[in-house]
C-alpha cells in the first residue's frame, strides 16, 4: 500500500463551495488505468486528475482526467484546477508551462492578483463544427422547451467539438433557460454520440445574462442514468468558441468573453473564453479561470 496526497479545488471561482469541485491525485506514478478509475469512481466528483511525471522533462506534468465512469482526452476545469495547484505547490504567483494530456500538449499560464489565483491554458484543438442531423425542434422538446424558445438572432442549434463534442442550443432568455430539465430518453433517440458509451451532452446559453460583465448565460447537462447539471464546463466553452465564431463573427483581434454558469444550481462560475481572430478566422483561442483549494488528504491505495 503506497500514501498518495491529494487535493481539492473549487475552478472557475474565487469562491470556496462554488464554481466545479476538482480532485488533484499527486504521486499518481504506479496506478493503472483500472486503479484510476476506481478512484474517480470513489471521489465521485464530475472529474477527478491524476499527477504524473511528464514525458519530456521539459514539461511540468502529465495528467490524465477522468470522470466517474470514463477517462477524458481533455477537460476544462481539471486543466485550469490542475495548473493552479501545481503552481501552488511550487510557490509559483507567475509562470508559463505545459501538461501533457491525452489531447497533447496544452500550454497554461498561471498568475495571481489581489490574492487570487488566475490560469489559462491555450486550446490543442481549436473548434471544428460536427454534423448534426436531429431537428431543433425536437432537441427543444427534449428539454422541454417549446419551438419558439430555440434560437435567438441568428444563432441556432449546431454541434462542435474542441476535443469533447457538445450540442450548442441558443435559446431565447434567462426564463427559458431556467426551465430546461433534460428528458433522458428522448435525448438518447435523437442525440449525437460522443463515444460509444456515452451521448453528447446539450450545452444551453443565451445572450441575456444575471451579471453585467458575462456576455453569455449557460447550462451544461451531461445525459445519463441519472443525468445530472455541471457547474462549470470548460470543454464546452471551448466547442462554444466555434459557434460565437459562426453566428457572431468576431472582428480581427482579441475578443475576451466572460461566461456564467452554474447559476441554477447555486455553484456560480465565470469561465473566461479568450479569441484570437485573424483574416476572419479563429487563430487560437484560450479558456481561463479562478480556483482555490478547499481541501487536502492522503489515499491510501
Amino acid at each position: 500500500m503506497k500514501t498518495r496526497n491529494y487535493l481539492l479545488y473549487d475552478v472557475f471561482t474565487t469562491e470556496r463551495l462554488a464554481g466545479n469541485p476538482l480532485a488533484v491525485v499527486l504521486d499518481s506514478k504506479g496506478l493503472d488505468t483500472a486503479a484510476m478509475q476506481a478512484i474517480a469512481r470513489e471521489f465521485n466528483l464530475s472529474e477527478t486528475v491524476f499527477v504524473l511525471p511528464p514525458d519530456n522533462a521539459k514539461h511540468r506534468a502529465r495528467i490524465r482526467i477522468f470522470t466517474p465512469d470514463y477517462e477524458m482526452p481533455f477537460a476544462g476545469h481539471p486543466t485550469v484546477g490542475s495548473a493552479i495547484a501545481l503552481a501552488d505547490m511550487a510557490g509559483e504567483t507567475a509562470g508559463i508551462f505545459v501538461l501533457e494530456e491525452n489531447i497533447g500538449l496544452v500550454r497554461c499560464a498561471v498568475s495571481k492578483h489581489d490574492g487570487a489565483t488566475f490560469a489559462e491554458f491555450d486550446l490543442a484543438k481549436l473548434p471544428e463544427p460536427l454534423e448534426l442531423s436531429a431537428d431543433p425542434v425536437a432537441i427543444g422538446a427534449a428539454l422541454g422547451l417549446a419551438p419558439h424558445e430555440i434560437g435567438f438572432e441568428n444563432h441556432r442549434v449546431s454541434f462542435w467539438s474542441a476535443g469533447v463534442p457538445y450540442v450548442t442550443i441558443p435559446v431565447a432568455n434567462l426564463e427559458a433557460a431556467a426551465r430546461v430539465k433534460l428528458d433522458n430518453q428522448a435525448w438518447s433517440e435523437l442525440a449525437p454520440r460522443k463515444s460509444e458509451w456515452a451521448f453528447a451532452s446539450p450545452y444551453v446559453y443565451c445572450r441575456e445574462t444575471v451579471n453585467h460583465e458575462s456576455a453569455f448565460h449557460v447550462r451544461m447537462i451531461v445525459p445519463g442514468s441519472p443525468s445530472y447539471e455541471d457547474p462549470a464546463t470548460g470543454s464546452a466553452a471551448a466547442a462554444f468558441a466555434g459557434a460565437i465564431m459562426h453566428f457572431d463573427g468576431p472582428t480581427d483581434g482579441i475578443s475576451q468573453l466572460w461566461i456564467e454558469q452554474g447559476l441554477e444550481m447555486s455553484r456560480p462560475s465565470r469561465i473566461r473564453l479568450e479569441l484570437t481572430v485573424e483574416a476572419g478566422k479563429l487563430a487560437s483561442a484560450r479558456i481561463g479561470g479562478n480556483a482555490i483549494k478547499v481541501a487536502e488528504g492522503k489515499l491510501f491505495v
